[in-house]
């Protein structure tokens, strides 16, 4: 057994991200790679951790996301400003891996894996300890591209499923991997003061047709919001509330991180 085995618990590729949803329900935290800086994101995803979160989503900077609202966009403008690329992001990975066992998953957009060479893109993050990946600029007839490439490597690719997937719901659902994705709202990432969507019909559409696990986001900010999320799902996804944290706070953000994961994973 490699070191990295020993120290994980799975092979590189390997499926942790079922171990996320299987003591509960499931915190999912979202943080922007590189803003304000790498050493910050590495102390956030380590105080997000030591609090509770059962699995990070680690956001590869990009200069269009399409998917995300203004505050994680701005994320995004400052990590590129900063001179983050995705190698750099490799090596944090790397560098958390020595310690950091929970499932990881990238999410980022297909231009940046063309632009790597997606073979090369996703080898290498199964060798570094990248348990998913998500691309929410890729539609679910379009993940061929990718997902012969994603299942030599081990590496999940993560389907998502919004409130317009509407008759493709089941089709959607039938061959997901490692978690799905369910889209609180229209629109794109950011808090919100209610969410309005039917997401109890959805998710039961979804367990006629799979048991893979599914967890909500898109503007969950408050642990009230992540309750009810956890009550119809398997459990909830924040990312622009930590990433507004690490906007307000910079390097002095992590801890305040800490209590903000504490009290939503204890909604929960």
């Amino acid at each position: 057994m490699s070191d990295f085995e020993k120290t994980c618990g799975a092979a590189p590729g390997g499926n942790r991200i079922a171990s996320a949803f299987d003591h509960g329900k499931a915190f999912i935290a979202f943080i922007t790679c590189g803003d304000p800086d790498l050493a910050t994101t590495a102390a956030a995803v380590r105080a997000a951790v030591a609090n509770g979160a059962d699995l990070i989503e680690l956001g590869i900077p990009f200069s269009d996301p399409t998917a995300e609202g203004p505050v994680i966009q701005e994320a995004n403008v400052r990590a590129l400003a900063g001179g983050v690329t995705t190698d750099k992001v490799f090596g944090l990975v790397r560098e958390l891996r020595s310690d950091v066992t929970v499932p990881l998953v990238f999410m980022t957009y297909a231009n940046v894996v063309f632009s790597y060479g997606a073979d090369r893109f996703i080898r290498t993050c199964s060798e570094i300890g990248i348990d998913g990946l998500i691309l929410p600029d890729i539609p679910y007839e379009e993940r061929e591209e990718f997902l012969p490439i994603c299942r030599q490597y081990g590496v999940k690719l993560i389907s998502l499923i919004a409130p317009t997937s509407a008759e493709r719901v089941a089709m959607i659902a039938k061959d997901a991997e490692g978690f799905i994705y369910l889209v609180s709202s229209l629109g794109v990432t950011g808090t919100r003061d209610k969410i309005t969507t039917d997401l109890t019909s959805i998710v039961r559409e979804i367990r006629a047709n799979t048991t893979v696990p599914c967890a909500v986001g898109f503007g969950i900010s408050t642990p009230a919001q992540a309750h009810a999320m956890a009550e119809v799902a398997d459990g909830a996804i924040v990312g622009s509330a930590i990433v507004r944290i690490l906007a307000a706070r910079g390097k002095d953000a992590p801890d305040e991180i800490g209590a903000f994961v504490k009290s939503m994973k204890d909604a929960l």
